[in-house]
């Protein structure tokens, strides 16, 4: 497997403002070049192309990238939708609205969990009460009762 120099035809140029992969780019090993490719070999030599990047920063860039696209397609199809139900008809604009709020109250309430902090350390749970039995600082906790436990039962 070596570069026949059939890749030169499908160079890619850097994209100015996103990062190769983003923008569909894919990488050769072998041939040392970034493509316009849609198959997952490479055309030239055959060897399997890169689709996503190596480096954890750039990995961390890209996977930002992909959320915030995803996040702007779903805003456009929940406008979309909403510009749908006010062309139907009055009645059955208020079934779907008010099905719509349902599933948004929904929505809001499992990903909005309030953390409140714990009595004894003070840190942020979402379920503090369950946390505030097993807390090491809590003075009557199961943990620090079977420590000392543990510490008399040592032989001398």
């Amino acid at each position: 497997m070596t570069c026949k120099g059939i890749c030169v035809r499908y160079k890619a140029q850097k994209p100015v403002g996103t990062g190769r992969y983003a923008s569909g780019q894919r990488r050769c090993q072998i041939c040392e070049i970034f493509i316009k490719w849609e198959g997952l070999w490479c055309p030239c030599c055959g060897y399997r192309l890169r689709t996503k990047p190596r480096n954890l920063k750039y990995k961390a860039k890209l996977r930002a990238r992909v959320e915030a696209d995803s996040i702007e397609a779903k805003a456009a199809t929940d406008i979309e939708s909403e510009v749908e139900i006010t062309v139907k008809p009055k009645a059955k604009t208020a079934k779907a609205k008010t099905a719509k709020a349902k599933t948004a109250k929904a929505k809001t309430a499992t990903k909005t969990k309030e953390k409140t902090s714990c009595r004894y350390c003070e840190k942020l749970f979402v379920f503090a009460d369950k946390h505030e039995k097993n807390c090491k600082k809590n003075p009557g906790s199961k943990n620090e009762a079977s420590q000392t436990n543990e510490s008399i039962a040592i032989k001398a």
